[in-house]
């Protein structure tokens, strides 16, 4: 299983940007996938996790009512669309694969796969 996060970049504080989270198995549609980010010296935390067919969706406090997960299982591909960002929001996002999870666990060490990430940097 590999996976390729992308849509990260440079936006100033108020705006939005989408990240995409594209996984190569033929068997995603069987997998929860999670966000999660890292700042720089902070620990990993998690951000939100949908499960193999969106019907338990799950986010951190943080961005609840600010970020949106979604995804396309006819491509392959979770979505993180991140609205009213903040200079707080500034980290390395990773999206992760959970393959025993019904609901797509809040737990890095649940995950089995993950992406290299994307960086995302919100100015003031």
């Amino acid at each position: 299983v590999q996976l390729q996060a992308s849509g990260g970049g440079l936006v100033q504080a108020g705006g939005s940007l989408k990240l995409s989270c594209q996984v190569s198995t033929p068997t995603f549609t069987r997998y929860s996938v999670g966000w999660f980010r890292q700042a720089p010296g902070k620990d990993r935390e998690f951000v939100a996790a949908i499960n193999w067919s969106a019907s338990s969706i799950h986010y951190a406090d943080f961005v609840k009512g600010r970020f949106t997960i979604s995804r396309d299982n006819a491509i392959n591909t979770v979505y993180l669309q991140m609205n009213s960002l903040k200079p707080e929001d500034t980290a390395v996002y990773y999206c992760a694969v959970d393959r025993l999870s019904y609901r797509g666990s809040s737990y890095a060490t649940d995950y089995d796969y993950w992406g290299r990430g994307t960086l995302v940097t919100v100015s003031s």
